[in-house]
């Protein structure tokens, strides 16, 4: 164990250009070497990624990665790929032919990590290919998802394990999010079968944020004075609620010389995540969201996070307004409610 962390350590300086790890993520990638069942509880912004990622390139085989979102496995693969490292995802935004041909190629070593869905692993294709794969590590990203108590609950994520079950004892598994009440945690843990797990808890305290609060009914005018203040420090997301709100306020912001785009389950995915590019690069400051703006959009630089309307949950909360300050920097997460709210 001792010799693949050394070896972890020199390609986290090589390939990320990091000289040590941060706190908690030694003591879960030690885990994973260890042969733990290793379960990750880090703030949002805490580096869960490395947890796995950096395990995947000492691994003399592949590092299977459950990853709920398109557009989230995209953006790892695409930054893997910038650093050096093979990697591929098989969804359902690629043909059928081209799925065989990732598998086939996953079969003869040709990636480090391969990113899918969690509908994928239980396909007749899948299976058949599986004990070809030479898989060392399992990791299950936005594990809360896992659970019927979380606010993304996606059911294929309860049938990993089963859909594993003839690698699941040959391999290492490592579970990891960002928000999990010990309700979910304990649904995590069951769920996949960890009976003497690692468990590696920060906490999810984020001394960066200036967590903002207020009650109004003129929502309307204090949004105008939030987005020109918080415009000041930098790029911001406001989550809308409805469709028609995201429309309205990009198109009011615009007008008032703040360039903005609305970002919604309407909106075609080839142009959504164009959107989502040009926030993530600084072309445009300001993007009003719903809810499906969320998991795995690393920006972070973004100074300001408003809530026009109330969130489903206070996990979810907690995780749209933890887009802000990913970067450690100081950042403002603003809640405005009414008292029917």
């Amino acid at each position: 164990m001792q010799e693949q962390f050394n070896q972890a350590l020199e390609h986290l300086k090589e390939f990320w250009g990091y000289e040590s790890f941060r706190e908690g993520q030694d003591i879960a990638v030690k885990s994973v070497f260890s042969k733990n069942e290793t379960l990750v509880l880090f703030p949002t912004g805490g580096g869960k990624s490395l947890c796995y990622q950096v395990p995947a390139t000492v691994y003399d085989g592949m590092t299977l990665v459950i990853s709920p979102l398109v557009a989230l496995m995209q953006d790892q693969v695409q930054q893997l790929e910038d650093l050096g490292i093979s990697a591929t995802f098989i969804n359902n935004t690629i043909p059928f032919y081209e799925v065989e041909q990732r598998l086939v190629n996953a079969r003869n070593g040709m990636y480090k990590l391969l990113y899918c869905a969690p509908e994928r692993l239980g396909t007749e294709l899948f299976q058949n290919e599986m004990l070809n794969l030479n898989i060392d590590l399992v990791a299950i990203d936005e594990a809360h998802c896992i659970s019927e108590w979380g606010h993304d609950f996606r059911p294929a994520y309860r049938d990993i394990r089963t859909n594993l079950q003839s690698i699941s004892n040959n391999v290492s598994w490592i579970a990891l999010t960002a928000t999990a009440t010990p309700e979910v945690r304990n649904d995590i843990l069951e769920n996949l079968q960890f009976e003497n797990p690692e468990i590696v808890s920060l906490g999810f305290t984020r001394p960066n944020l200036k967590w903002w609060v207020i009650e109004t009914s003129k929502t309307k005018e204090k949004m105008i004075q939030g987005v020109v203040r918080g415009s000041k420090k930098g790029d911001g997301l406001i989550y809308g609620g409805t469709r028609k709100n995201c429309e309205y306020w990009a198109e009011f912001f615009t007008k008032k010389g703040l360039k903005a785009e609305a970002y919604h389950a309407g909106i075609e995915s080839e142009k959504r995540k164009q959107i989502q590019n040009r926030w993530i690069a600084g072309e445009t400051p300001l993007v009003v969201a719903t809810n499906a703006f969320g998991m795995g959009i690393d920006k972070p630089d973004c100074r300001y996070v408003i809530h026009e309307t109330m969130p489903f949950s206070i996990e979810a909360y907690y995780q749209e307004a933890g887009r802000a300050g990913r970067d450690g920097k100081e950042a403002y997460p603003i809640l405005y409610y009414k008292p029917s709210d």
